[in-house]
């Protein structure tokens, strides 16, 4: 079974050097390349789950060099649980995407570029997860980092290349004070080996682990976007194509968490910053979701949402608990999927309506039927309405603080509650306005140079003219820079895509059979949790006599 742990890494990898070196041939054999793969990533997944929840942390050392100084690949529960989520969520964006192109008629640019860097990060997701090395923690940031950034500015709207240049400087910032962290932390143990790290920073002097801890937690707190360290997210990422936005929103910021989560657990157990993380955990709460109800544009709701949710995360991390632990595991779980399908759903608003202004939208219940299904049902989850998932995640989190009975615990409890109600207030504001309210009378869309936008029927999409598109998608969608997967049109159509709504359903589907599943899916998070504050079992699977 270790053979098959580094597959979600180096296929990605493999494929999309096989698409560069293709280029915009074969549009048919590159799209069965991009799913293809993809299906295999989340099958080896699904393989390395249960096998490292029955046998403990798998591991494979790239190139046969034994740990310490090989590079380790390690399957533990949190990892391949990580793991098996993003690779289903990944596999739906792809068709979602592929539909996409091919019915806007853009197929040689996304394939030849977007599909590529798509699988750049989602190998650098997977490196992440998987990761017993430091620096290769690092190497796998970068890779995500790198498909993101041209994923963001994909087709070179003016909205899209603002939005990259300051997603790139925090990008650029945050990955060198990795590095500082990385060399600070090498210089005072003499390894970068995570399974080291546990053991050595025991016995380094309190100064010294303090100051690597809190590096590596600045950088990880701006990758997920935590406040202070999250004005950066509203603004860049509604800009994105939704393919690219919905992935944004269900992975990187997860990946961030993650890296917290095993930071505070493995590296830095009962470490001194856990009321530093309390308050964070509150605020990012409070401020994201404040921020949500101001809006009235669909995607930078979300986007406020997405902020305000992390901040349940951080909760669970903050109590250090099995419990809160466990909490935070299935809640990351239950939010990557849950935020991607909403996304995803308001790409389909946008390609149905040409706007997702709130202002601009009405009746479209009545018009679009399955759209209204597809968003209310995600939405209510998020919100956390019994029996979802969402709500699930939320009591266990909220146990967890009422466990811990500190008043910074019931503080978090308090202000869960709290968002979670404002959270409510926001989807139904756009639920109810959106799909139930008169339609607004359109405003005519056109081009910076005159260009109309024009809607198109089943077969022919809509598009705006060549020129000054990418200022017509801005106006259209009430994000800027959005329109089709290239930036060069709005696309509207009255039929939706059978497989852009195919691959949404099947995301809102997998987020409700969590709540089928929502027994044996806590019991492993609760097996992740205990494994991770035990350590022992990580460390002894990756250095074995070597310690």
């Amino acid at each position: 079974m270790e053979a098959l742990i580094p597959v979600p890494v180096v296929l990605p990898l493999l494929a999309a050097g096989l698409k560069l070196a293709i280029g915009r041939k074969l549009v048919r054999l590159q799209a069965l390349i991009s799913v293809g793969t993809l299906a295999v990533v989340l099958l080896v997944s699904l393989l390395l789950l249960p096998a490292a929840d029955r046998e403990g942390p798998l591991v494979a050392q790239a190139g046969g060099w034994g740990a310490p100084i090989g590079i380790a690949l390690v399957a533990d529960r949190l990892s391949t649980l990580m793991l098996a989520v993003s690779s289903a969520v990944t596999l739906c964006v792809m068709v979602y995407s592929l539909a996409q192109s091919r019915a806007d008629q853009e197929h040689r640019a996304p394939l030849s570029i977007f599909h590529p860097a798509y699988l750049i990060m989602v190998a650098g997701v997977s490196d992440a997860f998987l990761s017993g090395d430091l620096f290769n923690l690092f190497v796998g940031f970068e890779m995500l980092l790198g498909g993101s950034y041209v994923l963001l500015t994909f087709g070179g709207t003016e909205a899209r290349i603002r939005a990259g240049a300051t997603y790139t400087v925090i990008g650029i910032t945050s990955s060198l004070l990795f590095l500082v962290a990385i060399a600070v932390a090498y210089a005072a143990t003499g390894t970068v080996s995570m399974a080291q790290l546990a053991e050595r920073f025991s016995v380094l002097p309190q100064h010294i682990r303090l100051l690597v801890e809190l590096t590596l937690l600045l950088v990880f707190v701006v990758k997920a976007a935590i406040f202070p360290m999250s004005a950066w997210l509203p603004d860049s990422y509604p800009t994105a194509p939704a393919p690219a936005t919905a992935l944004f929103a269900g992975l990187l910021t997860k990946v961030g968490i993650y890296s917290i989560i095993r930071l505070e657990a493995l590296l830095f157990p009962g470490g001194p910053v856990s009321g530093v993380l309390m308050w964070a955990a509150l605020l990012t709460m409070l401020v994201g979701v404040f921020g949500a109800v101001a809006q009235t544009d669909i995607k930078r709701m979300l986007s406020f949402t997405l902020v305000s949710h992390i901040g349940y995360m951080v909760f669970g991390v903050a109590l250090f608990t099995v419990g809160g632990m466990a909490g935070a595991i299935f809640y990351v779980a239950h939010h990557i999927t849950v935020q991607t399908s909403l996304f995803l759903v308001t790409g389909l608003i946008e390609r149905r309506t040409g706007t997702t202004s709130l202002n601009r939208l009405g009746g479209l219940a009545g018009a679009a039927p399955a759209i209204a299904v597809l968003f209310f049902v995600p939405a209510m989850n998020l919100a956390g309405i019994p029996p979802m998932s969402g709500f699930l995640g939320k009591l266990g989190l909220i146990q967890a603080g009422v466990a811990d009975g500190r008043p910074m615990a019931l503080a978090l409890v308090a202000g869960g509650l709290l968002t979670s109600l404002l959270t409510l207030y926001a989807m139904a504001t756009a639920w109810n306005r959106a799909f139930w309210g008169a339609p607004a009378s359109p405003a005519p869309e056109t081009t910076a140079e005159g260009g109309a936008v024009r809607e198109g029927g089943e077969g022919e999409p809509g598009t705006a003219g060549m020129e000054g598109a990418g200022e017509a998608a801005s106006r259209g969608s009430g994000a800027e820079g959005t329109g089709g997967i290239t930036g060069e049109a709005v696309v509207t159509s009255v039929t939706m895509p059978a497989p852009m709504l195919a691959a949404t359903a099947a995301l809102v589907v997998l987020a409700l059979s969590y709540t089928v599943l929502a027994g044996p899916l806590s019991a492993l998070a609760e097996r992740a949790a205990g494994e991770l504050l035990a350590r022992e079992p990580y460390v002894s699977a990756v250095l074995g006599g070597e310690r």
